[in-house]
């Protein structure tokens, strides 16, 4: 709180006191380097004897506690470091004997020296695989993983309720370690046509690991996973990034740029 105390031979009365005169820093000097944030509040005595006059002055801690919030939320928050929001998402499958997880990747993009970007890697559709470990538990420590890429993924959309597929994986292949890590993932149509058995077998030497996964989908759980591939396969292209950022006015100079783009080039040979 802060208390000004001024004396004065004439008495002090509301008429005889200029308010204005208050914001002149050549009489009031300490007025002008009051925060306009804070609250002022005057009492005047007009009395005989020399007037006291007074000021309190309240900082608002609602002002103090906004400003707090803001400047921690700025610091933090991704846009203030100009980084784009993340976001992580899934889907899983839990049954008796397993839990099956579904999560996309995105594809990666390389910089080029005009300025542009390339494609370096395509996105996949990483599936992972726990066995149970009791009722409604799961050991996501012996978990085994499986990457479907985009071509797998088109063969998955396409299967029929009678239909059945088969991949394989050497994720060593054409290195020193090929042929000692198969994975081998069968995805094969339920007897009774209610669905089909996703089975993963896993066959590690240099972990001495060699174990099988199974689990059965049934045909709701099955379409929303074909809905869901459907969907994502244009992303895990990278062809969003190109639509993106193509413009009706960028179109012929895109094409002019690379002859070998576009049904331009077939039209005009």
């Amino acid at each position: 709180m802060l208390q000004l105390q001024l004396l004065s031979s004439p008495p002090l009365t509301p008429q005889t006191l200029n308010l204005n005169s208050i914001s002149n820093p050549k009489l009031f000097p300490s007025f002008s380097s009051l925060n306009s944030s804070q609250t002022r509040s005057f009492k005047f005595n007009p009395l005989s004897k020399p007037s006291k006059f007074s000021l309190k002055c309240r900082q608002s801690e609602y002002f103090d506690q906004k400003q707090r919030f803001d400047d921690s939320s700025s610091s933090t928050s991704p846009s203030s470091l100009g980084l784009p929001a993340r976001f992580y998402v899934g889907h899983s499958i839990y049954k008796g004997k397993a839990a099956l997880t579904v999560e996309p990747r995105a594809p990666e993009f390389v910089p080029l020296d005009s300025g542009a970007f390339k494609i370096s890697r395509e996105g996949f559709v990483l599936l992972q695989f726990a066995p149970a470990a009791g009722v409604r538990q799961y050991d996501w420590s012996r978990k085994q993983v499986f990457s479907l890429s985009v071509t797998e993924i088109g063969t998955l959309i396409s299967l029929g309720l009678r239909e059945s597929c088969e991949f394989f994986h050497d994720p060593f292949k054409g290195k020193s370690d090929e042929g000692k890590v198969r994975k081998v993932l069968k995805v094969e149509p339920l007897p009774d046509g209610s669905g089909h058995f996703f089975n993963l077998g896993v066959q590690n030497k240099l972990l001495n690991v060699d174990e099988n996964v199974y689990i059965p989908i049934t045909r709701g759980e099955f379409t929303v996973l074909k809905s869901a591939f459907s969907f994502i396969l244009p992303y895990l292209l990278g062809w969003h990034a190109f639509a993106n950022s193509t413009k009706p006015d960028d179109t012929s100079r895109a094409n002019n740029a690379n002859p070998r783009y576009g049904g331009d080039y077939e039209w005009s040979r």
